[in-house]
């Protein structure tokens, strides 16, 4: 097995080349979550056929843009922000409200801490707990609640747990919040996923509540990381204001605001894709737990978390079986809470599943060499 310090994302395909020598493009990886299908055929069609709006600047408002996020949504275009990935919207939102206290589920993104930090908060976590299968202890989080907190971020559903909160207990805790003046962001770029995005998603809420905001992205669902296209909803007029305000004109590219227009129309996809991983979810969870040596935590979205119960095998060598047969899957031991015994895969194509199953299936059952 190669000795190296590296604990790769999703992203890092290059990184995997140059310490491999394996053709990143030859990398299947089951660390990114990005949907399997790939581009839809209507984006990929409708982006060829429409090149030469990059001749022209995208509209400064991005009406049209906002206009097909509210269909898709279900929310009040004027309360849509658009931005360069849901990452930019993260940065803005910390710059402007600057929590000096701020309260994380977790194990969960790292960028979250990341941005606090930068912007000289300070971020504490409310651990998701490995015995109740990393589900939300919701009563225990309003417990810590109290007036020194300015902030509450939640992932939903989390990454890298897979689990995930419904609205109505949303609803209990942005109440909660309410009564210390504590702001809620929710993260909810893996809820399309879930198949039950009518009962998790809390863009609803923000019609009542004007202390939560919602972060979504298209790089996952619709498998575009590269058009960094996300989007906010928040039914707070002022941080809006706010927002535009100091936000860049034109961070979204015509390329992209085009993409919006077409991606979220695109229903054949968006049933095909919830299809896909509704079967899959069930049939390779089912696949893990079969090895007997995983203990595998029910996901709700396109991802799963395992923890290895074999002691002579970690997540560094199970990574290294899986990369020398051309398969990513991410080592989780990088977040809080969470060690060398935990990895964490996404749901590909069947035959792409069945492969990675076979090669977790294998090392889990011999005794390394290395």
């Amino acid at each position: 097995m190669i000795q190296h310090m590296d604990h790769f994302h999703g992203s890092d395909l290059e990184k995997i080349e140059k310490i491999y020598g394996i053709p990143a493009s030859g990398i299947v990886s089951f660390s990114a979550n990005v949907n399997p299908l790939g581009l839809s055929e209507k984006l990929r069609h409708g982006l060829a056929e429409h090149l030469d709006v990059i001749t022209g600047y995208p509209d400064r408002e991005y009406t049209s843009l906002r206009r097909a996020i509210s269909d898709y949504c279900g929310c009040e275009p004027d309360n849509i922000i658009v931005g360069n990935g849901s990452t930019e919207l993260i940065s803005l939102f910390i710059q402007i409200s600057r929590p000096k206290k701020t309260l994380i589920v977790g194990p969960t993104y790292s960028e979250y801490e990341r941005e606090v930090s930068l912007g000289g908060g300070t971020a504490l976590y409310f651990p998701l707990k490995e015995e109740d299968g990393f589900i939300l202890d919701h009563k225990g989080l309003i417990a810590q609640l109290n007036e020194s907190i300015d902030l509450l971020i939640m992932c939903n559903p989390n990454n890298p747990t897979s689990t995930c909160i419904n609205r109505n207990t949303m609803r209990t805790i942005l109440d909660a919040c309410k009564q210390y003046d504590i702001f809620v962001m929710v993260d909810e770029t893996y809820v399309e996923f879930t198949g039950g995005e009518d009962a998790v998603s809390s863009i609803p809420l923000t019609r009542y509540y004007n202390n939560i905001i919602l972060l979504r992205g298209t790089s996952k669902f619709f498998a575009a990381p590269g058009l960094r296209l996300g989007y906010a909803v928040t039914g707070n007029s002022e941080l809006i204001k706010k927002i535009n305000t100091r936000k860049d004109p034109w961070t979204i590219n015509s390329l992209a605001e085009l993409a919006g227009g077409l991606m979220f129309t695109d229903t054949g996809y968006i049933e095909e894709t919830r299809r896909l991983i509704s079967t899959e979810r069930r049939r390779v969870t089912d696949a893990l737990r079969s090895t007997g040596m995983l203990k595998v935590y029910e996901p709700s979205a396109n991802f799963v978390l395992c923890r290895i119960e074999n002691d002579k095998i970690n997540a560094d060598i199970l990574f290294d079986a899986c990369i020398r047969e051309k398969m990513m899957i991410r080592n989780c031991c990088t977040f809080p809470f969470l060690d060398n015994r935990y990895f964490r895969i996404c749901f590909m194509s069947p035959e792409m599943n069945d492969a990675l199953i076979s090669v977790i299936s294998r090392t889990l059952s011999q005794k390394p060499s290395c």
